[in-house]
C-alpha cells in the first residue's frame, strides 16, 4: 500500500504525541518522529527533564519501529521565546510563551526540519482539529474535548503552517487517548500529562521570575491612592492575583494594574471590585489563520477569549485605527491583562488572534 504521505511527529515523551504518530502509521502514513530540544537552563542537571522526556520519546519510536531525531532549537528558544517574556514581564505586560513556542518552535523551525527530510506533514499531539475546504483553505478548530482543548495556543498559526499540519487525537477525548496507548503497547499510557511553562517544565513563576529580575522595591497602592505596603518588584504579580501581596488584615486585594514608569503595583478590594473587570479593550498584531477570516466578521457577533480555558464570551469586533482592534464584550471581563492574546472565534472555529494593549 502507498503510504498517504510522509509526516514528522513531534515526539515529546507524552501520551498525547505518542498515540499521534501510532494513528498515524495505522491510517497508513509514512511517520518520523522529532524531539525537540529547547532548554536545558544552561545546565547539565535534570531540572528540566528534557533527558527523560527524550528517552521517552525515544522509547515509543523504538516501539512503533520509526526512526527519531533530535532537534537542538535552544539558542532559538531563547532569543524568540525566553527573552521576549521576560522583557514583557519587565515592561509590566503577561506574556504567554506557549503561544510563541508553536508559532518559532513547533510550527517553523520543526517545519524546517521536516522539510529536510522530505516530509509533507508535520503532526502534534494538540487537541485541536483541523478541516481543509474545497477551495483549498485549511481551517483551524477547537479540539472535540472541550477540558483539553488547544485551540487558543495555536492562534498566532496562518495558512503556511496550518495546510501542512494534522492534529491526530483533535477529534478524541482525553480517556479515549489513554486507552489507545495501553492497546497500542506504549510505555507513557499512564504517564501525566506535563505542566508549566512550554519546555521549560513545572516551575513556580514567582521563583522563575526572581532569579532572573533583579528586586526592586515599589509601592502597593489602592485604586484610591492609598499606599497599603510595599512590593519587591511590579514584575512578580499578574493582573488578578490575591494574596502573596505581604499585606495582612484580613482584607482581600487583587492586583488590577501595574506600572512599571513608578514601579507601582495597583490593587482592589474585593472581588467584586469595578476595577478588575472591563467591558472594552484595544488589541493590536493581529494575525488571521484564512487572510481576511477575522475581517469578514467586523461588525458581527462572534466570540473570543483572553485566556487559556477561559469560557468563550460573546463580543463585537470593530477596527479603531489601522492594525488595532477595538473589542466590546457583552459581558464585563475579568483581569484583562495586557500583553496576553486575545483569540476570536466563529462556533468552533478559530478565526485569528492579537495581543491585548
Amino acid at each position: 500500500m502507498k503510504p498517504k504521505g510522509r509526516v514528522l511527529v513531534g515526539l515529546s515523551g507524552g501520551v498525547d504525541s505518542s498515540v499521534s504518530a501510532a494513528l498515524l502509521l495505522s491510517e497508513g502514513y509514512e511517520v518520523l518522529g522529532g524531539f525537540m530540544k529547547n532548554w536545558s537552563d544552561g545546565t547539565q542537571d535534570e531540572s528540566c527533564g528534557w533527558r527523560a522526556e527524550r528517552r521517552d520519546a525515544l522509547a515509543v519510536a523504538a516501539k512503533l519501529g520509526i526512526p527519531f531525531h533530535t532537534f537542538d532549537f535552544e539558542d532559538e528558544y531563547r532569543a524568540k521565546v525566553y527573552e521576549y517574556m521576560i522583557a514583557e514581564y519587565k515592561a509590566g505586560r503577561t506574556p504567554n510563551p506557549d503561544v510563541l513556542c508553536n508559532k518559532y518552535m513547533k510550527f517553523d523551525l520543526f517545519l524546517q526540519e521536516a522539510d529536510k527530510l522530505g516530509c509533507e506533514f508535520v503532526a502534534m499531539g494538540h487537541y485541536a482539529r483541523v478541516k481543509r475546504d474545497d477551495e483549498g483553505m485549511t481551517h483551524l478548530l477547537a479540539g472535540v474535548d472541550q477540558n483539553k482543548d488547544q485551540s487558543y495556543f495555536l492562534c498566532q498559526l496562518k495558512q503556511e503552517q496550518l495546510n501542512r499540519t494534522l492534529f491526530p487525537i483533535g477529534n478524541l477525548e482525553k480517556p479515549v487517548v489513554r486507552e489507545l496507548a495501553k492497546k497500542y503497547g506504549l510505555a507513557v499510557a499512564d504517564k501525566k500529562d506535563s505542566q508549566g511553562i512550554c519546555f521549560v517544565g513545572q516551575v513556580d513563576m514567582d521563583d522563575f521570575l526572581r532569579a532572573r529580575i533583579e528586586p526592586h522595591t515599589g509601592n502597593i497602592v489602592t485604586t484610591k491612592g492609598e499606599v497599603i505596603g510595599q512590593h519587591q518588584g511590579f514584575e512578580f504579580y499578574t493582573i488578578g492575583q490575591r494574596g502573596g501581596l505581604g499585606i495582612g488584615g484580613g482584607t482581600p486585594y487583587y492586583v488590577v494594574e501595574r506600572k512599571p514608569e513608578t514601579n507601582e503595583v495597583i490593587v482592589a478590594v474585593g472581588e467584586d471590585d469595578p476595577a478588575l473587570f472591563r467591558s472594552e479593550l484595544w488589541a493590536s498584531n493581529v494575525t488571521e489563520t484564512i487572510e481576511g477570516n477575522l475581517q469578514k466578521y467586523l461588525g458581527k457577533k462572534i466570540t473570543a477569549r483572553i485566556r487559556y480555558r477561559q469560557p468563550l464570551a460573546a463580543c463585537t469586533v470593530k477596527e479603531v485605527a489601522p492594525g488595532v482592534l477595538g473589542v466590546v464584550f457583552d459581558v464585563p471581563q475579568r483581569a484583562v491583562a495586557p500583553g496576553q492574546f486575545i483569540a476570536f472565534y466563529e462556533g468552533d472555529e478559530l478565526l485569528g488572534s492579537a495581543v491585548i494593549d
